[in-house]
């Protein structure tokens, strides 16, 4: 129970700064959208270059941020040494990655259809090679348990790079897209120079252990892949797809910053997987850690389902942080939240192969998934725009979730909740049809009575698995009573 806590207490400061942090770098999709007309696709140039950097991303740390934690928790390997392996191992591949870009830049940009301008792909190619390395870094400020740090220098980065692009694109009053790849990367190269201290190499490089972590990594790399391209495969592929290419542009920006008021979940998921990768392999010595793994789990669940219902029964308000031409695309919302519930449960699921070796399961789910929405975007994205993007996400993750859970109950079964989570499920579904379906034309009453729902939800969970005796600060207040 003290790890659980631990957990709770990680996520909580992960999740503070994760939440601070998204909702500030959600004052971008204004920004942006106030400078950049639906009609010249501005948002839609910026969203799918960030989705193809999302993609490298992943291809350029190639699992061994994950590979870190489990070899520096196995308790046979040097941890600075495990550290320097990998912090060398990444940097090098990642400046390699940076000059060769810069050498085929041309090509690139043809490629990808942006050769009238290339210094849009060039500047985020460099953003992205800087940003692999940096993961290492971040990892091992996790590892070391200095989240006050990691935390800092996140939050740093977003501040300083809302405040550039306010400057220029609303106090300026300029639009051209390039300057929001040029102010990502001068904010990136600042980050690199702060954390520089934590660059440690005296460990020095261990070729037998780099060849035994690549054999681990290498299908966590086909994970990451697939994982990805479950979320930007429909922003890299809409602009080809779609039958009209000036819809296209528009389509997709729309699609991009409705998909935003869903972040929330988003938050909730990294934050969980910023404090549970370390937790769980730290825990993996201890006899109990299924009991620990099933009750995360389940509380996992249960707050994401109190985010959905939040930001649905709130949405009315939320939809003026974007204009009205935008409006068109709430309907995506609902299924881009369930969506990422289904990821975080995947997620979460997905340690049973990581704990046992057998990483190459994750590809198959992954892979599976991503083939599903793939699928489903070739055939409808023609037909129903948008709205293919947004229910072939929903299909890809509960294909990829169903098929970790199923055969993870064979490999290694953990006693999941099910009826409790169900029940949560249950209710959270009933509360939302009432909130969405109950005819209330006043918007003071209609959101009385959605807060009335959501206070529901909330009573049932303190009730059920969350006693006010057990919440830190009014358990006191309690007991002086």
């Amino acid at each position: 129970m003290a790890g659980l806590k631990s957990l709770v207490k990680d996520t909580a400061l992960y999740g503070i700064s994760s939440i601070i942090g998204r909702f500030l770098n959600y004052l971008l999709v204004p920004i942006y959208a106030a400078a950049m007309s639906t009609a010249s696709g501005g948002y839609g140039i910026i969203t799918e270059v960030y989705a193809w950097t999302a993609l490298l991303m992943v291809i350029l740390t190639y699992g061994m941020e994950t590979t870190f934690f489990r070899f520096v928790n196995k308790g046979t390997e040097e941890p600075e040494k495990v550290y320097s392996t990998v912090l060398i191992m990444v940097g090098g591949t990642s400046l390699l990655f940076a000059i060769c870009c810069m050498l085929f830049l041309h090509p690139i940009v043809v490629a990808l259809g942006y050769v009238d301008h290339p210094w849009y792909v060039g500047t985020m190619l460099l953003v992205v090679a800087m940003d692999a390395f940096q993961c290492i870094p971040f990892a091992y400020l996790r590892y070391k348990k200095r989240p006050i740090k990691f935390v800092a220098l996140k939050m740093f980065f977003i501040v300083l790079n809302i405040v550039l692009n306010l400057i220029y694109y609303l106090i300026i009053g300029g639009s051209n897209v390039f300057y929001a790849f040029l102010f990502n990367l001068i904010c990136t190269s600042i980050v690199m120079i702060l954390l520089i201290p934590d660059l440690k190499f005296r460990g020095g490089f261990d070729k037998i252990l780099a060849k035994r972590m690549l054999n681990y990594s290498y299908p966590i790399l086909i994970l990451g892949v697939a994982g990805i391209l479950n979320q930007v495969a429909d922003k890299i592929m809409f602009r080809h797809i779609y039958p009209d290419p000036v819809g296209a542009k528009t389509q997709l920006s729309i699609y991009s910053a409705c998909s935003k008021i869903a972040m929330i979940m988003a938050m909730l998921t990294q934050a969980f997987r910023y404090a549970y990768e370390p937790f769980v392999f730290g825990e993996s010595r201890d006899k109990d850690n299924k009991v620990i793994y099933a009750k995360a789990m389940k509380y996992f669940i249960i707050f994401t389902l109190l985010a959905f219902l939040a930001v649905m029964f709130y949405l009315d308000l939320l939809k003026y942080i974007l204009k009205p031409d935008y409006w068109g695309g709430l309907k995506v919302v609902p299924i881009v939240m369930v969506a990422e519930i289904c990821m975080g449960i995947f997620f979460n699921l997905s340690f049973w192969y990581k704990l046992i070796d057998e990483t190459k399961w994750g590809a198959y789910f992954s892979f599976t998934g991503c083939a599903v929405l793939v699928l489903i975007n070739i055939i409808f994205i023609p037909k129903y725009g948008f709205m293919a993007c947004a229910w072939g996400g929903f299909a890809g993750y509960t294909v990829a979730m169903l098929l970790s859970y199923f055969v993870g109950q064979k490999k290694y079964p953990i006693a999941y909740d099910l009826r409790g989570i169900a029940l949560y499920v249950g209710l959270a579904l009933v509360l939302y049809v009432a909130g969405e379906w109950v005819p209330i034309s006043n918007i003071v009453l209609l959101l009385a009575f959605r807060t009335l729902l959501l206070l529901l939800f909330v009573a049932y969970i303190i009730k059920m698995d969350l006693p006010l005796n057990q919440i830190p600060v009014i358990n006191r207040f309690i007991k002086k009573k």
